[in-house]
């Protein structure tokens, strides 16, 4: 997996806010903290460390029908960085 180059990361804001997210088209909802956020991306410590294929979905509130389309980045242990795929 690509790891981005330091100089061209978006300002991050560290946060400890809960989100959901979902697996398999949206039948699989996991619970997750978001660590910091960036324009881009951001850093994800997830509740439970089972299997996370590359691409996912974030709800940062408790509707789950908006969310924010995502790519797996990396991954070590139970905190995974994902990319966004479109533009908030």
């Amino acid at each position: 997996m690509a790891m981005f180059k330091r100089e061209n990361r978006k300002t991050r804001h560290q946060v400890q806010d809960h989100a959901w997210m979902t697996l398999d088209g949206g039948f699989a909802k996991k619970n997750c903290t978001v660590l910091d956020i960036s324009t881009t991306g951001a850093r994800i410590r997830v509740h439970d460390a089972g299997p996370i294929n590359g691409k996912l979905d974030i709800a940062f509130t408790g509707d789950v029908r908006k969310t924010r389309a995502c790519r797996l980045v990396w991954r070590e242990g139970s905190t995974i960085g994902v990319e966004f795929l479109s533009a908030a």
